[in-house]
C-alpha cells in the first residue's frame, strides 16, 4: 500500500489522535468515515504523493477541510511550499493544531479559493471531494494561464469518465487516470496543459 516512514507514520499517527478528538466537537470528515479515518483519509490522501513530481515546488490544495490530502502531503514531502485553502475557519483552526503538533510548515488561507489565485501561483493543486470536474478546471483556470507547466490532481468517484467528457466541451487538456487504492470505483485524475477553449 503506502511506504510511510517511521517519522511520517508517528506524526500522522498524532494526527489521527487530534482528528477522533475534534470530531467529537465538529464535524471534520463525515460521521460514517471516522471509524475507518485511517483508510478513508490519511491512506488515501498518501496515495497522490507518488503523483507529485519531484521538481514541483509550490504546491496548494483546495477546499481541503481537515487537512486531506494536503495536510497529509505537507508530512510526508516537507520540501515543498504547501498552501491549504480552506474558507471553513473551524476546519482552519483544526489544520493549525495539527500542523503545530506534528511540526508540520503550512500556509493556511481562511477564504473562498477564488480569492487566492493572485496570492499563490502553484506548480502542482490538488482537491479531494470538493466539486465537479468543470468547477476544479474553472477554479485552476487563472493559475494554468500564468503557469503553463502546472499540473492539477483531483481525486475522482465512480462519475469520473462522466466529468471528464463534461469538462472538455469546455476546457482542452491532457489527462491520465490512476487507479485508487482506497476504493476500486474511484480515480485520480493528473491533468496538465489545462487551457479554456472559449
Amino acid at each position: 500500500m503506502i511506504d510511510f516512514s517511521d517519522k511520517d507514520l508517528a506524526k500522522l499517527e498524532i494526527y489521527h489522535a487530534l482528528l477522533l478528538k475534534w470530531q467529537k466537537a465538529i464535524n471534520i470528515v463525515s460521521k460514517k468515515t471516522i471509524d475507518e479515518a485511517w483508510h478513508r483519509h490519511f491512506i488515501d490522501s498518501a496515495q497522490i504523493v507518488k503523483l507529485i513530481p519531484d521538481e514541483v515546488k509550490i504546491y496548494a490544495d483546495l477546499g481541503c477541510g481537515g487537512g486531506f490530502p494536503g495536510l497529509v502531503i505537507a508530512i510526508m514531502r516537507p520540501d515543498l511550499e504547501v498552501h491549504l485553502i480552506e474558507s471553513d475557519e473551524r476546519k482552519c483552526q483544526f489544520m493549525r493544531t495539527v500542523a503545530r503538533e506534528c511540526g508540520a510548515s503550512v500556509n493556511i488561507h481562511t477564504t473562498r479559493i477564488e480569492n487566492v489565485s493572485d496570492d499563490v501561483l502553484p506548480d502542482f493543486v490538488s482537491a479531494r471531494a470538493l466539486s465537479s470536474l468543470v468547477q476544479l478546471l474553472e477554479y485552476c483556470q487563472p493559475w494554468a494561464a500564468r503557469n503553463k507547466g502546472l499540473e492539477l490532481c483531483f481525486m475522482k468517484g465512480s462519475r469520473a469518465d462522466e466529468e471528464i467528457s463534461q469538462a472538455q466541451k469546455t476546457f482542452s487538456f491532457e489527462f491520465k487516470a490512476t487507479q485508487s487504492i482506497t476504493d476500486s470505483s474511484a480515480k485520480i485524475l493528473s491533468i496538465t496543459k489545462l487551457t479554456n477553449n472559449c
